[in-house]
C-alpha cells in the first residue's frame, strides 16, 4: 500500500479515522485494525464509541512532517 504525499498529510484534519492513518503509514486496513487490537499501532489511538480515531499531530511527528509555519 502506498502512503500519502506531504501535501495530503498537511491537509488532514486534527483527528482522522484508523484507515486514513494506516494509509498515511503505508499500512492496509486489516493490518491497522490488527495492530490496534494488539496495542501495537505506532501512534496513539482513541476509542470513540465503536470507532477508532487517531490524532494527526503525533502521526505527522512520527512521519517527520512539519508545517514550517514562520515564527510569529
Amino acid at each position: 500500500m502506498v502512503g500519502m504525499s506531504r501535501a495530503e498529510l498537511l491537509e488532514l484534519p486534527a483527528v482522522i479515522d484508523l484507515v486514513t492513518a494506516g494509509k498515511a503509514l503505508g499500512i492496509g486496513r486489516t493490518r491497522a485494525f490488527e495492530l490496534v487490537r494488539c496495542g501495537q499501532f505506532p501512534v496513539p489511538v482513541l476509542r470513540v464509541g465503536s470507532t477508532w480515531r487517531v490524532p494527526t499531530a503525533p502521526l505527522l511527528g512520527m512521519l517527520g512532517v512539519t508545517t514550517n509555519f514562520p515564527a510569529g
